[in-house]
């Protein structure tokens, strides 16, 4: 990656960090040189990545209000000001037919997949803004739109709500604050053990990769837009910016 991709000095959280996609994001940006914290609901995963990295381990629940406050004030007075925020926690707890779930389990995807991170952007904007700097990357996925039942309808739901939630926050945001949303594709995780080995595995290191230039601010006019790991080369992206606005590509759209 080119040299302005170091990231020596940025205060950056994670939240849903202590395994799979945000572990490996965790991993990429503290080796750029970023003061990383780790946050999941288990103790002994952001603890272990913490201690791989040198990073800060938070155990937090991104769902409850009280729990991100905490998680924010224990970043910012143990590392300083949060200059990039991963709202990267998820899960998908919903599997089986819509209706044979229990409606507390099926709400709880959405809790933790959308309410998360509202939670967790409404924690770390207003010092963001009042610091005039900062960045926000949501973690989406491509069942946001993709047809079929893969996922079940309370993690597509959530994942259509968080795309939306970006571009919505981007556009109140912009020109203060670039906020991105991505799919990292299909990634194999603890998440996706379910799934067969034939499937169309994205490589894991795409996502670390793609969030990393995101950190870097060179990406910040797609703010807002959509922007997949896998199917979209990010240098491409970044010097056809001006025509992906125009144009209003890299988008979620209903198209007749």
């Amino acid at each position: 990656m080119p040299s302005e991709d170091r990231l020596d000095g940025q205060v950056v959280l994670v939240t849903g960090g202590g395994r799979g996609i945000g572990a490996s994001i965790a991993r990429e940006l503290a080796a750029a040189g970023a003061k990383v914290a780790v946050s999941a609901r288990t103790a002994g995963q952001v603890e272990e990545v913490a201690r791989e990295i040198g990073g800060l381990a938070v155990v937090a629940d991104v769902s409850k209000r009280e729990d991100v406050e905490a998680m924010v004030a224990k970043v910012e007075a143990e590392l300083g000001p949060i200059d990039l925020l991963v709202a990267n926690a998820g899960i998908n707890d919903g599997h089986g037919a819509t209706w044979e779930l229990d409606p507390n389990e099926w709400w709880h995807v959405l809790e933790v997949n959308i309410l998360g991170v509202h939670l967790s952007c409404h924690a770390v904007i207003p010092v963001m803004l009042n610091r005039g700097s900062g960045r926000i990357v949501i973690t989406g996925s491509g069942a946001a739109y993709l047809p079929g039942t893969a996922g079940g309808t309370a993690y597509g739901a959530s994942k259509a709500a968080v795309c939306r939630y970006g571009e919505i926050l981007a556009n109140e945001l912009r020109g203060r604050i670039p906020v991105f949303f991505f799919s990292p594709g299909l990634v194999k995780t603890d998440m996706t053990s379910r799934f067969g080995d034939d499937l169309p595995w994205t490589p894991p290191e795409l996502a670390p990769r793609l969030v990393h230039v995101l950190a870097s601010g060179r990406a910040d006019a797609l703010a807002g837009r959509y922007i997949h790991a896998e199917h979209d080369d990010i240098e491409d992206l970044i010097g056809r910016a001006d025509e992906i606005e125009r144009e209003d590509l890299n988008a979620i759209r209903l198209r007749r």
